[in-house]
């Protein structure tokens, strides 16, 4: 394994790093006096538009996508420093870049899933960042940690038409509040009564304007509206009809599907998260040489030394696993490096949420208020324990394997 970072890699990390000190840093504060003034909080401020014109005149645009005819042609070796780059202003900068979540995550499925005409009709305004989507799978009724727990029905229409009708109610669906969120991917079950239980599921493509859909109201995240991944909502889908050919892939295949989907989605937030806990780091430093408490600056005081080594050698730790689970991504597949996938989602998560805590300890009230990233910034990795699979189902996953090397 050689982690050193090719010619390509360094060009476009020097092209990033220009483009967050130059760009993206200084927009933080500019988008959130925009956003106050726009008639909704849902609307787009001015700035992320102007800051996606600039990172595509930069190059530096769908840099997630390993496939270089629709994407850059990066591995995920390649992109995992990227995304970390962009993971100091999760709010802005994988926006800009066109690299967020749901939307990457939607772009891998309809790339690898969807038939020509889907591809034509979503995948390619979603690649030029003309519209945005969201993906529909949990449900509050359910565990949905298992997947196979779904209750929404994707029925064939009864009444002799060639439809799915899509019966079921949803929530935490990322993208959905976004007023540009155009296409739902949706999970349903089409043979609830199947003999395998990974079977009874399959996906399809609703459009957000299809009657019978409705997004009823915003869902916070540790008193968050989340903004940047145009919130996360509960939606009703209430006898909506679509064309059967709007079937991603074939009826059965969408618990599968969404196995390919979570795979490169899990290791990318850990490769943000890596960036988030930089930047945590950055602000801790700054913070203790700037402040004095009892008659010395926070920089002297032994436990802040403890913080930020610790914080040091956590990030070390953490961008080697993920660095290596890239890597076998790269040469073995999503399936063989499963085991790394489900060690890097259960380790980032809960090491990153532990240092910017102690950031926020650090800036005392500082830290909890709307003045530092530090509180949103916890919001979201602490999210992260949760979504894509809680951390409890990676563990018994990941444990069963180890065993069965003894059994």
């Amino acid at each position: 394994m050689d982690f050193a970072f090719d010619a390509r890699t360094e060009e476009l990390r020097g092209r990033l790093l220009a483009f967050m000190d130059e760009h993206v840093l200084p927009a933080e504060a500019v988008a959130e006096e925009q956003r106050a003034a726009l008639a909704s909080p849902w609307d787009t401020p001015a700035v992320v538009e102007e800051l996606k014109a600039e990172a595509r005149r930069r190059g530096l645009w769908n840099l997630f996508l390993p496939d270089s005819e629709y994407g850059a042609g990066l591995t995920n070796l390649q992109y995992a420093p990227l995304a970390e780059i962009t993971g100091r202003s999760p709010q802005l900068a994988p926006t800009a870049l066109n690299c967020a979540a749901p939307d990457t995550g939607n772009m891998e499925v309809l790339a690898q899933f969807g038939d020509e005409r889907q591809r034509k009709q979503w995948l390619e305004p979603l690649l030029a960042g003309e519209i945005r989507s969201a993906f529909a799978m949990t449900e509050p009724d359910v565990a949905s940690s298992d997947a196979t727990n779904i209750t929404t029905r994707i029925e064939r229409a009864s009444d002799g038409t060639d439809e799915y009708v899509i019966t079921g109610r949803k929530w935490y669906i990322s993208g959905a509040m976004n007023p540009d969120c155009a296409i739902f991917i949706v999970m349903g079950k089409t043979d609830p009564d199947g003999a395998d239980i990974r079977r009874q599921q399959s996906m399809v493509l609703v459009p957000r304007d299809t009657p019978g859909v409705t997004v009823k109201r915003a869902m916070k995240v540790f008193g968050y509206e989340d903004h940047s991944h145009g919130g996360h909502a509960e939606v009703v889908f209430d006898h909506a009809r679509v064309p059967v050919t709007n079937l991603i892939g074939e009826e059965g295949g969408g618990f599968a599907i969404a196995q390919a989907r979570l795979g490169p989605g899990r290791i990318h937030h850990c490769m943000r998260l890596i960036g988030m806990a930089e930047r945590a780091i950055e602000l801790m430093c700054r913070r203790a040489v700037s402040r004095d408490a009892f008659g010395k600056a926070l920089a002297q005081q032994g436990v802040v030394h403890n913080w930020i080594a610790d914080a040091r050698v956590t990030v070390e730790q953490l961008r080697l696993l993920v660095l290596k689970t890239a890597w076998m991504m790269d040469t073995v597949g999503n399936r063989g490096a499963h085991t790394e996938i489900q060690a890097i989602k259960i380790a980032t998560p809960r090491a990153v949420v532990d240092i910017l805590d102690r950031a926020i300890q650090l800036h005392g009230a500082g830290g909890v208020s709307q003045d530092f990233p530090l509180a949103e910034l916890y919001a979201g990795a602490r999210t992260l324990m949760i979504a894509d699979g809680p951390d409890e189902v990676h563990q018994r996953s990941l444990a069963r394997r180890e065993l069965k090397k003894y059994l």
